[in-house]
């Protein structure tokens, strides 16, 4: 099965497949936050926070800004809206697994293309 590339779409699936970035936006769904609150819960530097920020900004599910010397994030309100429409043209789904839909692209994102001769 052949399917087209869509780098928008890609990007955003790679960006929920992590478990830290889906909790991060989680966190920003309550009002935008500082860099430095959004990586006080996690146990990691905040360079590691940093770059899953800029995964999310990438594509194109946060924003962020610098406000004085602070640097704050924002959803995007319309960040999701290409990965809803992709989903929603599966039909009338009565229950979506999202763990299993975790599984597949994380699965598609670790294996490499394979060739065709």
């Amino acid at each position: 099965m052949t399917t087209a590339s869509n780098p928008k779409l890609d990007a955003i699936f790679a960006a929920l497949a992590d478990p830290t970035r889906r909790a991060i936006l989680t966190m920003l769904l309550e009002d935008d936050m500082a860099v430095t609150d959004v990586a006080e819960p996690f146990q990691m530097s905040l360079a590691a926070v940093s770059k899953h920020l800029g995964i999310l900004s990438n594509a194109g599910l946060i924003a962020q800004e610098k406000r004085g010397r602070v640097k704050w994030c924002k959803l995007e309100p319309d960040g999701m809206r290409a990965a809803m429409t992709w989903i929603q043209s599966f039909g009338q789904l009565d229950c979506i697994d999202l763990d299993a839909l975790e599984r597949f692209v994380e699965t598609e994102l670790s294996d490499p293309p394979s060739s065709c001769l």
